[in-house]
């Protein structure tokens, strides 16, 4: 019956605690011991204090031919118990690590892990020197867009400072010709007024002389109307007085008829009242006496 010196979990979860026992290799893991032989406990923070092994007991049942499992074997290693199970898995060890090695394949986990650190160093290394590659490139690419830009900005500000001084040099020409064109139209303005001015002058002259000549023709016409109406009025006035003379003529005649009949008259009535007159006074007298 062969004998196997291996670890029974114990404790609970997230606190491991295991026993070393001395256990057939037909029963299960958790199955029938033949001895304790010690614990492992990995959570105690005192080194000295994590493994606890009866030496004396661990030696008899390695010289009875108990076989340590891989774990126990490391452990009695490190508690300075040699045996042979340790060598000769060190010799098959070595042996299959040579031959994988020249296979090209991979050992154990330390040697995956090992390798894996490698790769991923391997990998780190050329993704940095990918990223420093890419940001050197990015940098250059930024420093020529960046002079570029500034090619750009130089040429477009040198551009605008000629369309400036251009646009300037335009409106500058523009306003000389302006203030040429205004000079040129204030000049013939001035000209046209001058001549305006003479013409109005001329005008103003031409209608006081045609104003004169037909005020003269008016006075001329009027006088002689007024002369040509006077001799008229003059004849009629003439006429008029003709005739009223000749009617005082007449009325004169008539009154002088007129009167002398009426004188003829008076005498005549006179003449006939005065004895009248006279024999009255006279018979006044009488009755007065």
């Amino acid at each position: 019956m062969a004998v196997k010196i291996r670890m029974t979990r114990m404790g609970r979860r997230h606190r491991p605690f295991f026993r070393i026992n001395a256990i057939e290799s037909r029963e299960p893991r958790d199955g029938r011991i033949l001895e304790k032989l010690g614990h492992y406990d990995p959570i105690e923070k005192d080194v000295a204090k994590q493994i606890v092994l009866d030496k004396e007991r661990v030696k008899y049942w390695l010289d009875k031919g108990a076989i340590p499992s891989e774990t126990v074997s490391q452990i009695l290693l490190r508690q300075g118990i040699q045996h042979k199970y340790a060598e000769e898995r060190a010799k098959r060890q070595a042996k299959a690590r040579a031959i994988a090695t020249s296979k090209g394949r991979l050992f154990n986990k330390a040697q995956k892990i090992a390798a894996q650190k490698e790769a991923e160093a391997a990998e780190e290394k050329v993704k940095a020197e990918a990223e420093a590659k890419v940001k050197a490139e990015e940098e250059k690419a930024k420093a020529k867009a960046e002079e570029e830009k500034a090619k750009t900005e130089a040429e477009e500000k040198a551009k605008a400072d000629a369309d400036a001084k251009a646009k300037a040099d335009e409106e500058k020409a523009k306003e000389e010709a302006e203030n040429q064109a205004k000079a040129e139209t204030e000049e013939v303005k001035t000209e046209e007024k001058a001549e305006a001015k003479t013409d109005t002058e001329t005008k103003v002259e031409e209608e006081a002389e045609t104003k004169s000549e037909e005020k003269a023709e008016a006075e001329s016409k009027a006088k002689a109307e007024t002369e040509e109406a006077k001799a008229e009025e003059k004849v009629e006035a003439k006429t008029d007085t003709e005739t009223k003379v000749e009617e005082e003529a007449e009325t004169k005649s008539e009154e002088k008829a007129e009167a002398q009949a009426s004188s003829e008259t008076e005498s005549e009535e006179k003449t006939e009242t005065e004895p009248e007159e006279k024999a009255e006074p006279e018979a006044k007298e009488k009755t007065d006496s």
